[in-house]
């Protein structure tokens, strides 16, 4: 079978192929898979698609650039005049702590990661993300979280002190209100989404690349989100270990963070700022890939050094955990420490350096054409050369003295993210068309682009002349009003310039030209592939880059062919023909689904149990009430979600490349994922212990547990149901009903065992006046073996259901979810072999 289409050649080398237009394209009819048109509003609520995922995360983080654009207005309207009256000291600085959280979280990462649940499936040819209810459920938690800190403002004044939220001014003492709880809370929320999209991520890039997609030759795109989720993957984590901790210190008196005499305040910097750096390359990552893109689709030329520059972000992202101490050089660290870490914050910036030049030397090279995607990917590059050179001045310990604190690092920060900002709204107009089967109206896009060059310098240069202005303070020297003037006034014309875009984006979703397949012409990545809107499957057939284009196996029907690698190097095959398929890549298929309203439902569960934690040491029956209401309905939507699995098709294999995991199927290595997080976040907690054991003095430090005897048996009872685990795996591969049902019932029994030994020694430690709050000591072992009981109790509840199950006869023809259970268990029995001799016996 042959292709009617034949390849063109561009002025850049790359091959494309003539794409039918939208209006050519009959699209498939959801309601097939069961899923609701899209006209309904109940398909938004049930779809796990990764294109209306995508959409939906576009539209609910452009809404959050709103909400923290307008608090961006009002702090500036506060500093027209030095000691401004506009807001009152309090509402300045929730408006401050509120716009840094909703930017750097809210906004940023999700805007990005909408971009890149539409087009990454489609650019490594898979028909959706490895787990797609857990798609759907990462969007939720994001959307709830989002609405959680909304409720924040309603509840005596949200978080107020800094997006940093240094400690000890995150403690209770100093912030008392229910507000910077639940704001506390939503950050946690938001945590927890971003694990479960990292683990999907990784999963669908590392397994599910069509054939002859090898690493080498992924589109930069992908590149830069693969090495966003592995960032994510660790980083959160160590911001949830932080959160968790800051929660309990609110919510149940811990006194991590109070703890003065143990460095509270420098764990705090410690555990954040881990996280932190990292988030600065979490945030402009994304940016970069699409600028890459962007770059060669309108230079009509490959990246210049384009295996180096994949090697010089492997390097950042590698690098990025390896400097987050020159955010402390004020604090009491000592200075050869300091200056070890100012020489990985100075070397940091060579590989960007790097990538910098090969941007440049492709425009340089290429043939441009000056489209509205590349005004802004170009502007973005501009603006991170800027923020990038004054970033080098703050990693330097003696400037950084003298810098930090005033409105250097406001502007250097601002230009470095919101440089990615400008890389992503480039992104946004460049995938317009294929989100939304429409063109633009490119004039408007222009008037936009100028709006919000001038607007952006505007706002954010003077800064760097004002720099002696202090930070989130509204009274600064009368010397400077004329830059804080200029700054407001660039602020309003940044902010228009938005208004712009949706006004063009609105009218051009009614009004606007349909848009071809490719309507760039010069394009090399697999999305462009497919009509404008993709079909819901996304193509017609397997795609393959065995014969180094893009062809589709299993034909079903006259579809474009040709198209370049992926890596954009121009090896095509012009014989229009469709390569064989390939008997590696048969096997039994299913029609996939795409609907499920389980992943709602979770999340709004998890937002009634934060929401009613947030008041809990209140006392009062509402927050009483939505906290064991959420919990009832978790469970049931938990179990709901479990059994849907049954029925529920995602994306079915054996799929192409897989290095270096071809032989680890979908769901093990997502367990393997999430549990490396898992390994983080305890790593974290036991970090904590240690420094602030070590800061309150190694020999001074009484162990809570005066008896060791009562750990010492719960260790004995974990390694004995892990053995009891391994005894049902055997059971379910022999077939063995009844040796499966008896081992998980000895594994439950156990794991209760352990629970309620626990909870002795805990009720006798009580009785004798130890407890959360008594001191930094019994602070720290409750909540960390707290956290590990945590884990066996999911873990009993996990046993419960899959007792039912293999009552009925499951697992005896697949054992792998007994496998699964197992890698979890014997994670949460390698844990406390830590737990133990930490706790009970050094």
């Amino acid at each position: 079978m042959s292709d009617d289409t034949t390849p063109r050649e561009t002025d850049g080398g790359h091959a494309t192929a003539d794409l039918p237009a939208t209006g050519d394209h009959v699209h498939e009819s959801s309601h097939e898979h069961g899923l609701p048109p899209m006209e309904s509003i109940r398909r938004w609520f049930v779809t796990t698609n990764h294109k209306d995922v995508g959409i939906l995360y576009v539209v609910t983080a452009l809404f959050f650039l709103v909400f923290g654009g307008v608090l961006a207005l009002l702090i500036r309207v506060q500093l027209l005049e030095p000691g401004g009256t506009i807001l009152t000291d309090a509402a300045y600085n929730q408006a401050v702590s509120s716009h840094g959280l909703l930017m750097v979280f809210w906004f940023l990462s999700p805007f990005a990661f909408g971009f890149a649940n539409y087009v990454v499936p489609l650019q490594i040819g898979a028909k959706d993300l490895a787990f797609p209810r857990l798609n759907a459920l990462s969007y939720w938690l994001y959307l709830f979280s989002g609405v959680l800190f909304g409720i924040s403002f309603f509840q005596g004044g949200t978080f107020s002190g800094g997006w940093t939220m240094y400690a000890p001014l995150n403690v209770p003492i100093y912030m008392p209100n229910i507000g910077a709880t639940t704001a506390i809370l939503a950050l946690l929320m938001f945590t927890a989404s971003v694990t479960v999209g990292s683990v999907n991520f990784l999963t669908t890039i590392h397994r599910m690349r069509a054939p002859g997609l090898t690493l080498r030759r992924m589109p930069l795109f992908t590149w830069t989100i693969l090495l966003t989720v592995w960032m994510m993957l660790f980083a959160f984590a160590a911001l949830l270990a932080a959160l968790i901790i800051l929660s309990s210190d609110r919510i149940l008196g811990t006194v991590y963070f109070a703890a003065t005499d143990a460095g509270g305040s420098v764990l705090w910097a410690h555990l954040f700022w881990f996280f932190g750096h990292p988030e600065v390359y979490i945030v402009f990552f994304p940016a970069l890939g699409a600028m890459a893109e962007i770059f060669q689709t309108f230079t009509g030329r490959r990246i210049v050094g384009r295996k180096w520059f994949i090697a010089a972000m492997v390097l950042v992202a590698l690098q990025s955990f390896l400097v987050w101490m020159h955010h402390m050089f004020l604090t009491s660290i000592n200075l050869p420490v300091k200056t070890l870490f100012m020489a990985t914050t100075i070397g940091i910036s060579l590989p960007f350096d790097l990538m910098v030049f090969a941007l440049i030397y492709t425009t340089i090279k290429g043939r441009i054409r000056f489209k509205t995607p590349f005004l802004f990917a170009f502007g973005a590059l501009a603006l991170f050369i800027l923020g990038g050179i004054t970033g080098v001045f703050l990693g330097a310990v003696v400037l950084d003295f003298e810098f930090r604190g005033t409105y250097w690092v406001v502007a250097h920060f601002h230009y470095v993210m919101v440089g990615g900002v400008t890389g992503l709204v480039g992104a946004i107009y460049y995938w317009y068309p294929k989100m939304t089967g429409r063109m633009y109206d490119e004039f408007l896009g222009k008037v936009h682009f100028g709006m919000y060059f001038v607007g952006f310098n505007l706002v954010y240069f003077p800064m760097f002349l004002a720099w002696e202005t202090p930070r989130r303070v509204f009274d600064y020297p009368a010397v400077f009003q004329p830059w804080h003037q200029l700054a407001t006034a660039g602020a309003f014309l940044l902010g228009a310039s938005f208004l712009v875009m949706f006004y063009n984006f609105y009218v051009s979703l009614v009004s606007g030209e349909e848009a071809a397949g490719d309507p760039w012409r010069y394009v090399t990545t697999a999305e462009w592939a497919v009509p404008s809107p993709p079909p819901l499957e996304n193509y017609p057939g397997r795609p393959s880059y065995d014969g180094g284009s893009l062809q589709f196996l299993e034909d079903m029907g006259p579809r474009p062919s040709g198209i370049a690698a992926a890596d954009g190097s121009g090896e095509t095959r012009s014989d229009g023909g469709v390569a064989a398929v390939d008997g590696a890549l048969t096997g039994e298929s299913h029609e996939e689904s795409h609907a499920s309203i389980w992943p709602f439902g979770i999340s709004v569960a998890g937002f009634l149990v934060l929401l009613g934690l947030s008041g809990l040491p209140s006392g009062a029956t509402l927050y009483v009430t939505l906290t064991v209401a959420g919990f009832g309905l978790g469970l049931y939507t938990l179990v709901g979600m479990a059994r849907e699995s049954q029925t529920f098709h995602g994306p079915s294999g054996p799929f192409g490349e897989s290095w270096p995991f071809a032989r680890v199927e979908n769901t093990k290595l997502g367990m393997w994922f999430f549990l490396a997080s898992d390994v983080v976040l305890f790593g974290a907690f036991i970090g904590a212990y240690v420094f602030i054991r070590v800061a309150f003095g190694w020999s001074a430090w009484e162990i809570v547990p005066h008896d060791p005897i009562p750990g010492l048996m719960n260790t004995y009872i974990l390694l004995t149901s892990s053995f009891a685990v391994v005894l049902a795996m055997v059971a379910a591969q022999k077939g063995s009903r009844n040796g499966l049902v008896v081992s998980l019932l000895v594994t439950l029994l156990l794991g209760v065992g352990f629970l309620g030994n626990k909870g002795i020694e805990w009720y006798e430690l009580y009785h004798e006046g130890q407890w959360l709050s008594t001191s930094v000591e019994t602070s720290t072992y409750f909540l960390t073996t707290g956290l590990h009981a945590a884990h066996v109790i999911v873990g009993l509840v996990i046993v419960c259901y899959m007792l039912v199950r293999a009552w009925g006869g499951a697992y005896l023809d697949d054992d792998r979810p007994v496998e699964y259970f197992g890698l979890y268990w014997h994670f949460v029995d390698i844990v406390w072999l830590f737990l133990f001799p930490l706790f009970y016996i050094l």
